[in-house]
């Protein structure tokens, strides 16, 4: 049987189906996605864009960064989604939108040169400096922005 996870904005006006199992979870400590989640850090859930299905609604997209577009609900805020041209054939939802975080554990933590001093992790996880994944160099790198 095909596993199905679940995800809605804080409203409920956007709700969605991912089908199968995430392929990458890794926690984000990158300054863009700071400022865009308005956390600390994130924890992104990458999914392939087929297994990704849209109940409800839909999102508003915003992009300040080339080569990256981000989708959230207009209504209430609630990040949803993060799109690279560098990773086309992957699709990252941030973990605040499924209804069932505590399934998600990260597999290690992106932009670890970026993380704040006061945030302390006691994991073993790796720790990378920039993207955890390979991305098309051609489209240049977000964190050079």
């Amino acid at each position: 049987m095909t596993r199905i996870e679940t995800g809605s904005c804080f409203c409920g006006s956007i709700s969605a189906e991912m089908h199968g199992d995430p392929f990458w979870i890794c926690s984000d400590h990158d300054d863009d996605c700071r400022k865009a989640i308005g956390s600390p850090l994130t924890v992104w859930v990458g999914y392939r864009p087929t297994q990704f299905r849209l109940l409800t609604g839909a999102p508003k997209k915003f992009s300040r960064t080339r080569g990256v577009l981000r989708t959230f609900c207009a209504d209430c805020g609630t990040s949803i989604a993060y799109f690279d041209q560098g990773l086309p054939e992957e699709l990252y939802l941030t973990i605040g939108f499924f209804d069932h975080p505590e399934r998600f554990a990260p597999q290690a933590h992106a932009y670890w040169d970026m993380k704040l001093p006061w945030v302390e992790f006691r994991d073993d996880l790796p720790r990378v400096g920039r993207y955890s994944r390979r991305r098309d160099p051609a489209v240049g790198n977000p964190a050079d922005r």
